[in-house]
């Protein structure tokens, strides 16, 4: 079917296009939703007033989303969820559950498509997500998923404690003791090795040296025996 764009939408045409799209988008989305109308010579007529109104609402949306973002920008919600023990949720947070909340925080409604979270929330915790307004325009949100009665100030500073305590026991070292590398504590160690090194090879054939003058006096002296014996005889 051949349309007619009275207003933008995205990914598909601009206000005042006329394009030809498949008949059940026309008859149950774009038609129904007064995105478009048939492409009658009426409608034809038109093409150029819409064109131009097209583009003044796309200024004035572009200008209001911007606002909008600048008031969304660094926000936190707050989404409270059932969970187990180990903070794995029962079920996941939803794009719907992130709008409704925005919508208590700025009193607008956010279509729920542009809160793009990008793999399900299936635990407690602080989660950044992106708000994806207009095409040009985004804004980053963070979500704070806390447990089932519990206050969401205070878990929220049981979670900065928590990772303090793991930075510094990181820091720390396993045993919770600091240490610290000083490079002048390895000055030197290697000569010393090879000093000990060629001490030891130096003293070992002192050692070697020792059994074998004993076996030479022994050999000597068993020679001096036996020319006594023949001098005797």
């Amino acid at each position: 079917m051949r349309v007619v764009f009275l207003e933008d939408v995205e990914g598909v045409a601009l206000g005042g296009d006329v394009k030809e799209v498949k008949n059940g988008f026309a008859r149950n989305y774009l038609i129904p939703k007064n995105l478009a109308v048939p492409a009658t010579h009426n409608a034809l007529q038109k093409v150029q007033g819409l064109a131009v109104q097209a583009e003044k609402d796309r200024v004035k949306t572009l200008s209001d989303m911007k606002e909008l973002a600048t008031h969304l920008e660094g926000v936190w919600v707050n989404v409270e969820m059932r969970a187990g023990a180990t903070g794995q949720l029962y079920g996941s947070v939803t794009n719907a559950m992130v709008a409704e909340r925005l919508l208590e925080l700025t009193e607008r409604e956010i279509d729920r498509r542009v809160i793009e979270i990008s793999e399900p929330i299936r635990d407690l915790g602080k989660f950044e997500v992106n708000v994806r307004l207009h095409a040009d325009v985004h804004a980053t949100i963070g979500v704070l998923v806390y447990p089932l009665g519990r206050d969401p100030e205070e878990y929220a500073q049981w979670l900065i404690d928590e990772a303090e305590a793991t930075a510094a026991k990181e820091a720390a070292g396993e045993d919770g003791f600091e240490y610290e590398v000083v490079a002048e504590d390895f000055e030197g160690a290697p000569e010393a090795s090879a000093a000990e090194d060629d001490s030891e090879s130096e003293a070992e054939p002192t050692e070697t040296e020792e059994p074998e003058e004993a076996a030479a006096a022994e050999e000597s002296t068993e020679e001096g025996e036996d020319d006594s014996a023949e001098a005797a005889e």
